[in-house]
């Protein structure tokens, strides 16, 4: 059985980068990589049911070794990494017995991953930890999430002592740029309910997400001369910067915290012609979330009286918050909990401040709860996953599996 660490380590140096701009599913021909061979290795284990579609969405089936029917229940991770950062020539490395002083992953070009800034590694003092060499990622978001699947399915498949009922696993692209489940088929998934295995340090389970929206602002101006400009030109860089300023300013992603919703502006881009800028609206509560879109429409208006009709706006709907789905059917969140509990490790359970596979999985008929999957400093070159953490992960799915087949419901 091949080692966790070497598993993560084989996926992790996998360039699987996500593109927000290509139309096609996946996103980027590099992603097919992994996902081949996701399909292969899940064949070679002897599971059934093995395949991969046209959009490389990956699934398999651990069977039922019960003689009475129980719930199927699935695992599901996205082997795409984020755009934000560059995942080509991932080189990770470990570090045994984590001593908990400043790590020197790049000394050449002077990068450190100091535990004075981030505190959380002191949580893993005596651990093994795998980490990048400053120039990439990791991609333990969610390679991480990919390593404790297969880890745990073997582990099963080596224990039928283990009494379980069907188990459904599937791996997925384009998650990072919103697209993780467009075209994940649910139907042929043809599970009671799931989880994703997306999530950071141990012991967090969550069931909240972020309602997610996207808006678009474009302002059209008049360029005229500046010397003769009076009562002519129209500066589209100034509405738009006038549009920015109206926006509370508290109301960001570095001053919230919790269930505190915000507006975040991520592009601007102009001339004087026509200047645009892109925002995300989040919140996860679903009346503030309305009036958080309905307010930037009032702006616009405010601002088109002002001025006269220079600006327009466009509002779409990207995810919303799965608890609405996930607590009708509460019970496979207090399983995991329990699971949780039975293994020492204390859960989290708190708000996810983003969203997941599992929240558009969710309003696809498919009740689907998010798990750590134990890496820190997702989506940067500080990424960092501890080993420990990966092994409790793997655990924690396979005493899920032990737990339904025992509860039979």
């Amino acid at each position: 059985m091949e080692s966790q660490i070497d598993r993560f380590i084989r996926y992790a140096s996998i360039d699987t980068q996500s593109d927000p701009n290509s139309d096609t599913t996946p996103s980027t021909e590099k992603q097919w990589v992994l996902a081949r061979m996701l399909f292969e290795e899940l064949s070679a284990m002897g599971l059934e049911e093995v395949s991969i579609d046209d959009h490389g969405y990956v699934m398999a089936t651990l069977p039922s070794n019960l003689a009475i029917k129980v719930p199927t229940i699935g695992f599901i991770s996205h082997y795409d990494t984020t755009p934000d950062f560059s995942g080509t020539n991932v080189k990770p490395r470990l570090i045994k017995n984590y001593d908990g002083k400043d790590i020197v992953l790049n000394k050449a070009k002077d990068i450190i991953l100091s535990s004075a800034y981030f505190e959380d590694l002191l949580h893993y003092q005596g651990q093994d930890i795998i980490v990048t060499d400053g120039t990439t990622l990791l991609g333990a978001d969610d390679k991480a999430g990919i390593t404790e699947i297969m880890s745990a399915l073997e582990y099963l498949l080596e224990h039928p002592e283990i009494k379980h009922g069907t188990i459904r696993v599937g791996f997925t692209p384009d998650e990072e740029i919103g697209r993780g489940a467009h075209k994940f088929d649910v139907e042929k998934f043809n599970c009671d309910w799931a989880y994703t295995m997306d999530g950071s340090q141990v012991g967090e389970l969550e069931y909240e997400n972020f309602n997610a929206a996207g808006a678009k602002i474009t302002a059209v101006g008049k360029s005229v001369h500046p010397g003769y400009a009076k009562g002519k030109m129209v500066n589209a860089i100034l509405l738009v910067s006038e549009f920015m300023n109206l926006l509370p300013t508290e109301e960001v992603p570095q001053n919230t915290e919790e269930r505190e919703g915000f507006y975040h502006i991520h592009h601007i881009k102009g001339e004087i012609e026509k200047a645009e800028l892109e925002l995300i609206i989040r919140d996860h509560d679903k009346n503030l979330f309305e009036k958080r879109k309905a307010f930037l429409g009032e702006l616009i208006e405010k601002l088109n009286t002002k001025h006269g009709d220079y600006l327009s706006i466009e509002i779409k709907d990207q995810y919303f918050n799965m608890s609405e789905m996930v607590k009708p059917v509460f019970h496979i969140v207090e399983i995991a909990k329990e699971a949780m509990e039975s293994l020492g490790i204390s859960p989290i359970i708190k708000p996810i401040r983003g969203g997941t596979d599992g929240s558009q999985l969710s309003f696809m008929d498919l009740p689907c709860p998010n798990i750590f999957a134990g890496g820190h400093n997702f989506h940067g070159k500080y990424e960092y996953l501890p080993v420990q953490s990966m092994e409790k992960a793997t655990q924690v799915i396979v005493k899920i599996c032990e737990l339904v087949g025992a509860k039979g419901a």
